[in-house]
């Protein structure tokens, strides 16, 4: 299923998506991919995509008054 975030494979392009997106836009985003359980209402295994994204957009960059 092409649109199934869930899967590993799925999670993956989301994740590139992600961090092209924000790329393209001068952000930084760091997204990780972890390995869920097995769910029985899935009836398989989940991969959870997490970032450090609040409410979906970068925190503030951080300033170099160095």
């Amino acid at each position: 299923m092409k649109g199934d975030y869930c899967t590993r494979e799925g999670a993956e392009r989301l994740k590139q998506q992600i961090e092209a997106y924000w790329a393209e836009r001068g952000h930084d985003v760091k997204v990780n991919l972890v390995q869920g359980g097995f769910l029985a209402s899935m009836r398989s295994a989940r991969t959870d995509v997490r970032s450090n994204l609040v409410n979906g957009v970068p925190g503030r960059a951080k300033q170099d008054f160095g």
